[in-house]
C-alpha cells in the first residue's frame, strides 16, 4: 500500500460521519435508505454468478488500455486471461451493491457508463434500472466481447454497448441522449480525462442526475479532479465514500460536501 494510500484511508476515516451527524434531509434519506441498506435483494445472488462465470473464464484475449495503465502512452496493449483482467480490475462487491441499490433508489430512465470492463457494475446498474434506457462505453473491442457475453448469459438484453476510445465515441453517444439521470465514470483513472468527460456530461445533467466516480483516492490526480468536480458551481452536492464520489445537482439547497461511511 503506498504512502498515499495509507493517507487517504486515514483522513477518510478520522472524517467519514455516521446518519446522526447529517443535517440534510435528502442526504440522511439516501445514507438510510440506500448506503446503508441491509436488504439481501434477490439480485445479489445473480451477481455472485455473473462474477464466478467471468472469474472462472480462462480464455486468452488480447486487451487495449486508454486509461492510467497506459502511462505516459497513448494507449498500451498485452494478452491477459479474462478471469486475471477480472480479478485485477473487479471492485468489492459491496460497491457493485451499492451501484445497485443507487439504480434502485433513484430509478433513472438514462443510465451512461464510461467503462464497461467485464461487465459487472453495468449489470448492476442495470438490475437496480429495471426499465429505462441504460449505455456502456468500452475502449476495448475484445473485452467488450466478454461483457456482451455476460449480458445475454445473465439475461440482460437491453444494455447498448459502444466500443471505441472516449475520446471519440462519448460527444456522439452523448448527442443521444437528451438528458443524463446517472453517469459512472469508471473508464480512465487520470485527471484531465475524468475532467473532460464530467465536462462534456455535464450539459446533459438537470437537477436530479446523480454523477458517480470510481476510486476518487486513488492517485494524486484522481485526488485533484474529485476535488474540481464537487467545487464546480453547477454541483450542490458532493459525498465521498471512499471508493466512490458521488455529486448532485440540485436546486435551492446549500452546497455541502459529506464525507460519509460505507
Amino acid at each position: 500500500m503506498t504512502p498515499l494510500r495509507i493517507y487517504s484511508i486515514t483522513e477518510y476515516l478520522l472524517k467519514r460521519k455516521g446518519r446522526h451527524s447529517i443535517h440534510s434531509p435528502f442526504v440522511y434519506d439516501f445514507l438510510t435508505r440506500v448506503i446503508q441498506d441491509s436488504t439481501q435483494y434477490d439480485f445479489y445472488e445473480r451477481f455472485k454468478k455473473a462474477k464466478k462465470t467471468v472469474l472462472h473464464n480462462k480464455n486468452v484475449i488480447e486487451t487495449v488500455d486508454f486509461g492510467a495503465a497506459s502511462g505516459n502512452k497513448q494507449f498500451a496493449t498485452y494478452r491477459i486471461q479474462v478471469n486475471k483482467l477480472a480479478a485485477k480490475h473487479m471492485g468489492r462487491e459491496k460497491n457493485y451493491r451499492l451501484l445497485y441499490r443507487m439504480a434502485r433508489y433513484f430509478k433513472p430512465n438514462n443510465i451512461l457508463e464510461l467503462g464497461t470492463s467485464t461487465g459487472m457494475a453495468t449489470i448492476a446498474l442495470a438490475a437496480g434500472q429495471e426499465t429505462g434506457r441504460i449505455v456502456t462505453i468500452e475502449g476495448c473491442a475484445s473485452v467488450s466481447n466478454v461483457a456482451e457475453s455476460l449480458f445475454h448469459k445473465m439475461d440482460f438484453h437491453r444494455i447498448e454497448l459502444v466500443i471505441g476510445n472516449f475520446d471519440k465515441v462519448l460527444g456522439t453517444t452523448l448527442s443521444t441522449f437528451e438528458s443524463l439521470d446517472m453517469a459512472y465514470f469508471d473508464g480512465n483513472h487520470r485527471k484531465l480525462p475524468t475532467l473532460d468527460y464530467f465536462n462534456q456530461c455535464l450539459p446533459n445533467a438537470h437537477e436530479n442526475s446523480v454523477f458517480i466516480f470510481d476510486d476518487i483516492h486513488w492517485s494524486d490526480e484522481m485526488e485533484s479532479a474529485w476535488e474540481q468536480i464537487k467545487g464546480r458551481p453547477e454541483v450542490s452536492i458532493s459525498i465521498d465514500l471512499f471508493h466512490f464520489g458521488i455529486v448532485f445537482f440540485r436546486k435551492g439547497v446549500e452546497k455541502q460536501h459529506f464525507i460519509l461511511k460505507h
